[in-house]
């Protein structure tokens, strides 16, 4: 397994031309990089999958690096975030949290480079010093996880409302601790509605939002998202293959969000790219939350909460998000959130083995 990259001009190959895949191939030709991304779908049929919600202050650098203004892409700015849980609502003051067009964002950052698509890869080692896999929770080129994998499959609706039911961000947890529905709104009585759940009961959720706000539907997108942190996406590299973003569990398991980590990502992979060690051990620093994330997610999935380990982890998460409000585009006050509704949900053992 290599660890090393020679120094220098290299010739990159990029499979995966979502968000992390288009900033690598703008930030490495601007390094002097030959760089040829590819991409399985058409032109015509690439899509940007996600809710395109995110951060303004966490995503801001990272646009700029492309010589781009993020604020160009905004199309709603967030007030207020609303969540329920049950009989339990809570709601957050919005710091930063907007839809974008993440579709445009992402051609944006492509544009002027060589991208190949339509086309599947398998095997460019020969070809290239360096291949990068960057395809998401596919995990297209990297060799097979070595731990169990969780997916949840999701589904999303773009609706077009004549009266939208809301204005701002609305997510409902499910009782059974094992997905949730969202709303973001996307501007002109349009927005996002969609569920994951991994008892795959997301579309009964989804039919009974669309039944009680009718509205057209112009597009529907599914994939399943991959929850586990970086430690469980092992092996990150093999031989002249690296991943970067999704593809190695760079998406925070009890959100789903993997716009900004997948972009930190990227940019620890630019900063240690000549040494897949180091760039290994880079991650998995990073990312330390994301592993307290995953195996509360675990307890949740299982119903096998345990005090005062997962009571720590879920501690500790909360003060990942509450203290840094912009990051996350939500401001959250733990003294006004009760844990009780789900530790009593902990309390039912499924049986569920992961």
């Amino acid at each position: 397994m290599q660890s090393t990259t020679p120094t220098g001009k290299q010739k990159i190959a990029i499979v995966g031309m979502g968000v992390a895949g288009s900033y690598l191939i703008n930030q490495l030709t601007r390094r002097g990089h030959e760089v040829t991304g590819y991409e399985r779908y058409t032109e015509n049929n690439f899509e940007c999958v996600c809710a395109w919600g995110t951060s303004k202050y966490g995503i801001k650098s990272f646009v700029e690096n492309c010589d781009l203004d993020f604020q160009d892409y905004i199309i709603h700015e967030g007030i207020k975030f609303r969540m329920e849980y049950g009989d339990n609502e809570y709601v957050s003051d919005a710091t930063g949290l907007v839809t974008f067009d993440k579709h445009r964002m992402v051609l944006d950052m492509q544009k002027g480079h060589k991208i190949i698509y339509g086309k599947w890869v398998r095997s460019l080692e020969e070809e290239y010093d360096m291949v990068i896999d960057a395809t998401g929770g596919i995990r297209g080129i990297l060799p097979k996880m070595q731990n169990p994998d969780l997916q949840i499959p999701v589904v999303q609706y773009r609706m077009k409302f004549d009266n939208p039911p809301m204005n701002d961000f609305y997510l409902k947890m499910f009782e059974t601790n094992s997905g949730y529905f969202w709303y973001f709104p996307l501007g002109n009585g349009e927005a996002h509605i969609g569920a994951g759940d991994y008892y795959r009961n997301h579309i009964h959720y989804i039919d009974e939002f669309v039944k009680k706000h009718p509205a057209k539907r112009i597009k529907i997108v599914g994939r399943p998202i991959r929850l586990v942190p970086p430690s469980r996406c092992e092996p990150f590299y093999s031989g002249k293959i690296v991943g970067v973003g999704e593809s190695i569990g760079t998406v925070f398991p009890l959100a789903g969000e993997g716009i900004i980590p997948s972009l930190q990502c990227a940019d620890i992979f630019l900063d240690n790219m000549q040494d897949f060690q180091k760039y290994r051990r880079a991650v998995l620093r990073h990312f330390r939350v994301f592993e307290d994330a995953g195996e509360l997610l675990r307890s949740l999935l299982t119903g096998k909460f345990t005090i005062p380990d997962d009571l720590a982890r879920m501690t500790r998460v909360f003060s990942e998000l509450s203290n840094n409000p912009k990051r996350y585009g939500i401001s959250i006050n733990p003294s006004a959130i009760s844990f009780s509704p789900f530790l009593e949900s902990f309390s039912i053992n499924l049986n569920i083995k992961l």
